[in-house]
């Protein structure tokens, strides 16, 4: 049924949520009233976001998308760039002033250039006073003290796949849950001829959670409380040590990895174990060529080190609205609409488990236990700790992960390029250039 502009827009003037509990019942607080946004004469929006890995994903957006059209008479044009090239164009239409109205952003991008962001705490108190709260991860990523400077989308979450055949050949009855095992897995699979394949190339989301992820595990951090780098310590050089020896393992080339690379080199055959989401599970069950590695196929979360507790970076993505907007009232329509029950249950249904939720009351998405393979993707964003960990986040943290500063350390020690000590201080020196202005 089509829903009109006269109806969408007295709905939202009226705080209707009594008569529209969603599927899943959820039913909405009245604690803060709902705001209304009434859409400026003739608006029209552009929107870019990231190229999907799930096509089910981009589908149920654009579904969502077309509804609002329908029901406000405001056309949204829905432009998508590769992964890595978000960020910089990003960064440029928030520098000249124009271009998207709204960006689909990586982590803490918003903190590059938060006085060229409109305000959107009204409509993000109202979101999360209705649907349960904020998760901390996701929340932090879009906030600046107590005001949201982007809105809060998804975690993408990132867990070990693997083939549970090859384990199993190189003598492992289940897969090892801490850092020591895996090693030990890694080089017996590399023996057996099926090797393991992690990132080290500048890849976004892969190599950014990997990295994070063999620091954080050890007992690293890139900055402490106050904001101090601290990534020159005991902690990391036995980071580094136990990367080079995992790599040592890798099938060659991971390091020039992009986030493409690990999905295509598993469903290849030429690995056995990598780390990505749950899109390659999905790319391996549409395709009937593909049906062996498909049931074959298992995940798991990492793997804990010597921390003694999880620890993991899940890709985050938070909704930008740039103040050079000619239409911020349909903007913020457009947002409210897309974080609605109805449409952001579609669209965490139609990512099939890949976009994970960024408010509580989602969690009871069929979607999550629908597929035992989706069970490691399921808490991306209760868990995911913020890649600034254990300072704050900001422009220092933002500009130190766009510049990847972790991942570059590793993959020049792991390469030999540079010695453990010097890819340290070398990574101490570039984070400074951030925290020190």
């Amino acid at each position: 049924m089509t829903i009109k502009r006269r109806d969408f827009l007295a709905a939202s003037a009226a705080a209707a949520g009594i008569a529209g509990l969603s599927p899943l019942g959820i039913r909405p607080s009245f604690a803060q009233a709902e705001p209304s946004y009434k859409p400026e004469e003739g608006a029209t929006l552009r929107l870019l976001r990231w190229t999907p890995f799930v096509k089910g994903d981009e589908e149920a957006w654009l579904a969502n998308t077309k509804k609002f059209t329908e029901a406000t008479g405001v056309d949204v044009r829905v432009d998508k760039e590769s992964w890595e090239d978000i960020r910089p164009k990003a960064a440029v239409a928030a520098n000249v002033g124009s271009g998207p109205d709204m960006v689909m952003c990586w982590f803490d991008d918003a903190h590059q250039y938060p006085d060229k962001l409109v305000d959107l705490t009204e409509l993000a108190n109202y979101l999360g006073n209705k649907y349960g709260g904020w998760y901390d991860g996701v929340r932090g990523y879009a906030t600046r003290g107590d005001k949201f400077i982007a809105m809060p989308l998804t975690a993408i979450g990132n867990a070990v796949v693997y083939r549970d055949s090859h384990v199993k050949a190189a003598g492992f009855s289940e897969f090892p849950k801490d850092t020591a095992g895996l090693l030990e897995l890694c080089k017996a699979m590399k023996a057996k001829g099926t090797p393991a394949g992690f990132p080290h190339g500048k890849a976004v989301g892969d190599g950014n959670n990997y990295a994070h992820w063999l620091l954080w595990s050890h007992g690293g951090k890139m900055v402490d409380e106050s904001g101090k780098v601290t990534i020159n310590s005991p902690e990391t050089l036995a980071a580094i040590n136990y990367a080079k020896e995992l790599y040592a393992t890798f099938i060659p080339g991971t390091e020039s990895w992009q986030d493409i690379n690990n999905n295509r080199a598993f469903l290849a055959g030429q690995v056995s174990l990598i780390a990505n989401g749950v899109s390659v599970y999905y790319a391996a069950k549409k395709d009937p060529k593909l049906a062996e590695i498909a049931a074959d196929m298992r995940t798991t979360n990492f793997p804990i080190g010597p921390v003694g507790k999880s620890v993991e970076l899940h890709q985050t993505s938070s909704l930008l609205l740039f103040n050079h907007t000619q239409y911020p009232e349909a903007a913020k329509a457009y947002i409210k609409f897309m974080m609605e029950a109805d449409q952001m249950n579609a669209w965490i249904t139609g990512s099939s488990a890949y976009c994970c939720q960024p408010l509580k009351a989602f969690a009871s998405n069929p979607v999550w236990t629908s597929d035992p393979i989706h069970a490691p993707y399921a808490r991306a964003s209760e868990t995911l700790r913020p890649n600034g960990y254990a300072g704050p986040l900001g422009y220092a943290s933002a500009g130190t992960m766009a510049d990847y500063v972790l991942v570059d350390m590793f993959a020049v020690a792991v390469t030999g390029q540079m010695t453990p000590e010097d890819a340290m201080k070398e990574a101490e020196r570039r984070a400074n250039r951030y925290y020190r202005v």
